[in-house]
């Protein structure tokens, strides 16, 4: 697999922080994206009635993340310019660590080998836009657990946090691209 990393940009840290909302604003200026992975795999397994899921099997709803993630990173490295994901190969590892799950060296290879931009956007706890639905059944506690553990990983893998101001996603959008340096 080619790595052509400078140009794939990662947004992370927890739910409800606006990372998928940010994501949309960077499709509608223009920029290719990627789509979140574990809300595409509650849906997918929810509407065949699959037991992929964080609340039913952990280990293999992560699996299921890895390879969506993998295909969104092979997608990306045939685009041309810049792509932004909603999470990258490495929250699966620290999906895995955030549930006391072990963590298998098939993911741990896929997290060092496919590699992003060395500067990862990482979306803070922000309480007063939190909200749970149908997909997101985490607590803000949990959120935040989830955001420390992500910028964990991505510490440990050797990339550089930006953390994305909390302000409008327009604010965000212009945030993102000056400090990605497309704008």
């Amino acid at each position: 697999m080619q790595n052509d990393s400078d140009r794939l940009f990662v947004l992370t840290g927890g739910p409800g922080s606006g990372k998928t909302t940010l994501i949309a604003a960077l499709r509608r200026a223009g920029f290719a994206t990627s789509v979140e992975a574990g809300r595409g795999i509650i849906r997918d397994q929810s509407s065949i009635g699959g037991t992929a899921l964080p609340w039913s099997d952990r280990a293999l709803f992560a699996e299921l993340m890895l390879s969506w993630e993998m295909r969104s990173y092979r997608d990306a490295i045939e685009q041309k310019g810049p792509v932004f994901f909603d999470r990258g190969v490495p929250d699966t590892l620290g999906y895995l660590r955030l549930s006391g799950l072990p963590v298998a060296e098939h993911i741990s290879a896929a997290a060092k080998r496919l590699r992003y931009n060395p500067r990862v956007f990482v979306a803070p706890p922000w309480p007063d836009i939190f909200a749970q639905d149908e997909e997101r059944k985490q607590t803000s506690d949990e959120a935040e657990r989830t955001y420390h553990a992500m910028a964990g990983v991505y510490t440990e893998l050797g990339y550089d946090l930006v953390a994305l101001p909390l302000v409008p996603v327009e604010t965000r959008l212009r945030f993102v691209l000056a400090e990605a340096g497309l704008k």
